[in-house]
């Protein structure tokens, strides 16, 4: 999920999203006050094996973090993922209350965007946040162009 690419307003999301089976989606969200939690490689891995879990239920499809919405709607996709994953990263941490902040931001790809593209886009992030100096580098990113 790209955190950098859009400007992040939860509190003022769209009345009337539409979730579109079978369309790819670029989704961000923001760890709640943008704690950098994720710079535990532990928690990180939490996080992703919650979109793994959702991929291998089969209500998405994972292309590299951007994904294809199956039989759901992104709201309860969304919400399944923070939930869960609040859940084991505050049990990892011995913690409770919140991880994730309010809403989300999607992007649905017209059929014209190349989805490489995005990908390439997503993979990206780490590199540009100055996280590290290459992007294999970065061990929490994965794409099916591999």
């Amino acid at each position: 999920m790209d955190s950098s690419r859009f400007n992040h307003r939860g509190h003022a999301l769209r009345h009337g999203r539409v979730s579109d089976p079978g369309r790819a989606y670029l989704l961000t969200t923001v760890t709640h006050e943008r704690h950098p939690i994720f710079q535990d490689w532990q928690l990180a891995r939490l996080l992703i094996a919650e979109m793994r879990r959702l991929h291998e239920r089969q209500l998405v499809q994972s292309l590299a973090w951007v994904v294809q919405l199956q039989e759901t709607s992104l709201a309860k996709l969304v919400l399944q993922l923070k939930s869960r994953s609040a859940i084991a990263i505050n049990k990892a941490r011995e913690t409770s209350g919140r991880v994730w902040q309010k809403g989300f931001h999607d992007h649905a790809l017209r059929q014209e965007e190349d989805l490489a593209a995005t990908a390439r886009y997503i993979v990206a992030n780490p590199l540009r946040a100055g996280l590290v100096k290459r992007v294999g580098d970065y061990p929490h990113w994965d794409a099916i162009w591999l």
